[in-house]
């Protein structure tokens, strides 16, 4: 049997109290892995440091010194957890067969590692790590988390539910993922467009090992946000119809009060005449928001910026895993100024 190559991709920001629990914990697992030769001796972490402003980095930098399985790129600022996905996955599909993705706090239980590899050798490209149940998280955020995979399936969009960013991919999947150049990232809904075989293997989330999430009200939002207006275009036609409903009434209520004049009928109802501007108003103005969002998101692809720049790296030269590492500032241009 093949032992792959496994990378453990994990993006970073201001998390210096939890890297050194999850070196502990997951270089622990991977030896077990490689020990049963499941996995290949050559497996390793790569951190992806998102522009963190404590000493995250230093710790990275001093890990990689002392563990030869441990390796870092560090962005120039904080490019989102999306990019910053995207830059581990461009730099370790170059040394690896296998790329598992997930957050540094340990909220992903790395025993499911194990679970990931034994499907991926069962001829799976694409594992997706779900959560067995939500009984953790708060009342609000479990209501939203349904209503949001709810919406997206009306609207027919293929994501799975429960499922962040905890995820197996093989080599071939990685490379085809990296083909997609759009700048508005929404992986949990790019990914099952590949078209691979795909399964999935549930865990239980644990706590945050230390420190507090990254993750507020407001980045949710914006994720459902992107989620949605990535990859459909059905709040647009939805413009479309709630106009034609508005213009049929407006014929409507332009006939019953012609009539009312000619019959010389009182016409009260200033009440009716108030609640339907407001109503109107407010649909136009939704209507504008969604258009503007669309129009935003097609302002952002053309300009084709670089997803994210890279300050510098404790990585393999050219994906080579028996050379030293090296760190070095802006270590080639097509790392500087890099388009995917």
């Amino acid at each position: 049997m093949n032992q792959p190559v496994v990378s453990i991709v994990v993006p970073c920001y201001d998390e210096s109290e939890t890297v050194p629990i999850f070196v502990q914990k997951v270089s622990d697992i991977i030896s077990e892995l490689q020990d049963e030769n499941l996995i290949s001796k050559d497996s390793f972490i790569l951190f992806v440091d998102d522009g963190s402003t404590d000493n995250t980095w230093a710790l990275i930098e001093r890990y990689a010194n002392l563990n030869k399985q441990i390796y870092g790129i560090r962005l120039t600022k904080n490019f989102g957890q999306q990019n910053a996905l995207m830059a581990g996955y461009r730099n370790a599909h170059i040394a690896s067969d296998v790329i598992i993705s997930m957050d540094v706090d340990l909220q992903d239980d790395p025993n499911a590692i194990r679970d990931m590899i034994l499907k991926h050798l069962e001829g799976y490209d694409v594992v997706y790590g779900v959560r067995s149940s939500r009984d953790k998280d708060k009342w609000f955020k479990r209501k939203t988390s349904f209503l949001f995979y709810k919406i997206m399936r009306r609207l027919g969009v293929h994501i799975i539910p429960d499922h962040a960013h905890y995820r197996l991919l093989s080599k071939k999947a990685v490379t085809a993922l990296l083909r997609f150049e759009e700048r508005n990232l929404f992986l949990q809904g790019i990914i099952p467009m590949l078209g691979l075989n795909q399964t999935v293997v549930y865990y239980k989330r644990n706590e945050r090992s230390a420190g507090k999430s990254k993750y507020n009200l407001r980045k949710l939002v914006e994720s459902a946000l992107e989620g949605i207006t990535s990859f459909t275009t059905i709040p647009l036609r939805f413009i479309t119809i709630a106009g034609t409903s508005m213009l049929f009434n407006s014929l409507l209520m332009g006939v019953y009060s012609l009539g009312s004049k000619v019959l010389g009928l009182a016409y009260q109802g200033w009440t009716s005449i108030m609640l339907s501007l407001w109503f109107i108003g407010g649909i136009l103005t939704l209507s504008l928001g969604i258009i503007g969002e669309y129009i935003g998101k097609i302002y952002i692809e053309t300009k084709k910026r670089p997803r994210y720049f890279v300050k510098e790296k404790i990585f393999p030269f050219g994906g080579d895993k028996n050379n030293a590492k090296y760190s070095s500032k802006y270590s080639s241009v097509s790392d500087y100024n890099h388009n995917g």
